[in-house]
């Protein structure tokens, strides 16, 4: 059915029951709140709106991947559809039997060309009450019309009036079924690109007047709606970074970390926050974003909690690594060597059946090679040891604590495995043990040459190699003149 017919089938509905309309609603229009009739419009002359806010990050996915998406046939809508279904599938089971048992109870809109404007999820399910598509429940009824209010407008005619409406029902409706949370970020994107007639940017200076109509549209604080724009920018930042632009699904499960990310970089871009004052620099805050980035991708299915991804660069200086110079020299240097082994990745294939899963086997791809044939990802590993690291700085002033959880950690070493006797192992135990040694020392004599005297006693002589033998001799003589130079000088 094509525009013109749907317009003449609709308006002869209209004309047929003008004196006695199924129900009367209001409707903020042009704003003001107008009583509107309500009218059954049968669901054959609607026409799903592909950038609906609770799909529109899927239907931009599928474009990027140059798939046409034309709402106005079968094919396209049967995609719309099943991207509205997915969206949520346990709460429309839930509403699908609602409807089932006792039809639709709200109201939708649509323009006077069948567009749905508000209700695409509703006319899904009463579509799938009839076809039965998606859901095993049995079904005994069957509905044909959609309850809704005509505007008085087709979808061309009145763009940024219907996007209104469309947006502070949508928000509304959104905040119940709290769908998919990158639809907001995009709908603030849009919305003020339809309002400046200009493609957005992040570095563009926010017009009060604007902000605050988005704000009112969308049932926010202006704040709120900065905070939308700014972490929108990082999110699509993300995505070229990955070569993923406008493939919106892989933003899916991360809001928090790029909520994180956004607020770091607005605090320390400019080089004067007080949570890192240790002379960082602007190039510094690159890295920080880069990073960033890294540990979002990894942020897949079980790869790690995203919580410990606040350890970057959350809160005062001294509960982050950014907030230390030495930890963020350590720990972004680690990162890099990491990146610099990582084998080179496969090509992205766009033409993919699949787009969402393909590009999620190649972030997992990305993960597993991060492991080197271990149990752990070095990035993991990284960021744990660096955790560390930052609770033994934050722990400083209690040394009794820090001291028994090296204790503690070294008793947890299998000190008979083999490995344990690797020169380099030994080597580190060495320094470990001089680390001590000197420290001892440091504060009593006395108890440091108990320590050399304890060790002395327990020297475990009777495996000594005839190799040995020699070395400990000549080891013996050199502790025999130390200890006479210092008895000499006391």
């Amino acid at each position: 059915m094509n525009k013109e017919t749907r317009i003449k089938k609709i308006q002869e509905i209209i004309d047929s029951n003008k004196e006695k309309p199924f129900g009367i609603t209001e409707i903020p229009w042009k704003d003001k709140l107008e009583s509107m009739k309500v009218y059954q419009i049968p669901l054959d002359y609607l026409v799903f709106n592909k950038y609906n806010g609770r799909i529109k990050s899927r239907t931009k996915s599928l474009e990027k991947q140059k798939r046409v998406i034309d709402e106005y046939s079968d094919e396209g809508k049967a995609i719309i559809e099943e991207l509205l279904w997915k969206s949520k599938i346990e709460r429309n089971e839930k509403t699908l039997k609602d409807i089932h048992d006792f039809g639709q109870q709200k109201v939708g809109i649509i323009t006077k060309d069948g567009i749905i404007i508000d209700g695409n999820r509703r006319a899904m399910l009463l579509n799938e009450i009839t076809n039965k598509k998606f859901s095993k429940i049995k079904f005994t009824k069957k509905y044909d019309y959609f309850k809704a209010v005509v505007l008085p407008v087709n979808i061309d005619e009145n763009r940024l009036e219907i996007k209104k409406l469309e947006t502070s029902f949508q928000m509304k409706e959104d905040e119940k079924l709290k769908y998919n949370p990158v639809e907001k970020y995009l709908d603030a994107k849009d919305i003020y690109e339809a309002l400046t007639n200009k493609t957005f940017q992040p570095e563009d200076d926010f017009k009060e007047d604007i902000i605050e109509t988005i704000a009112n549209w969308m049932g926010e604080a202006p704040s709120e709606i900065k905070k939308y724009l700014q972490t929108i920018a990082i999110m699509d930042e993300y995505l070229e970074y990955l070569e993923y632009d406008g493939v919106y699904t892989q933003l899916d499960n991360r809001e928090d970390q790029f909520l994180n990310l956004s607020k770091w970089l607005n605090n320390f871009y400019g080089e004067s926050s007080k949570r890192a004052s240790w002379g960082y620099k602007n190039e510094d805050v690159d890295d920080l974003k880069v990073i960033g980035f890294d540990y979002i991708r990894l942020r897949g299915k079980n790869n790690y909690d995203g919580k410990e991804f606040r350890n970057l660069a959350d809160g005062n200086a001294d509960k982050h690594f950014f907030g230390d110079k030495n930890i963020w020299s350590s720990f972004s240097k680690k990162h890099y060597e990491i990146l610099d082994n990582i084998p080179e990745e496969s090509s992205i294939d766009f033409d993919s059946n699949n787009l969402e899963k393909h590009l999620n086997a190649r972030d997992k791809a990305f993960f597993d090679e991060s492991k080197f044939d271990n149990e752990i990802s070095a990035f993991i590993e990284n960021l744990n040891e660096h955790k560390y690291q930052l609770g033994y700085n934050q722990a400083a002033g209690a040394p009794e604590k820090l001291i028994k959880r090296a204790s503690q950690t070294f008793d947890a070493i299998k000190t008979n495995h083999s490995s344990f006797s690797k020169p380099e192992i030994q080597k580190l135990v060495k320094e470990l043990a001089e680390k001590i040694n000197d420290t001892i020392q440091e504060k009593s004599v006395t108890n440091s040459l108990l320590v050399v005297v304890n060790t002395l006693k327990n020297l475990k002589v009777d495996f000594i190699s005839k190799e040995e033998s020699e070395t400990v001799e000549e080891q013996l003589e050199n502790i025999r003149k130390i200890c006479f130079d210092i008895k000499k000088k006391i």
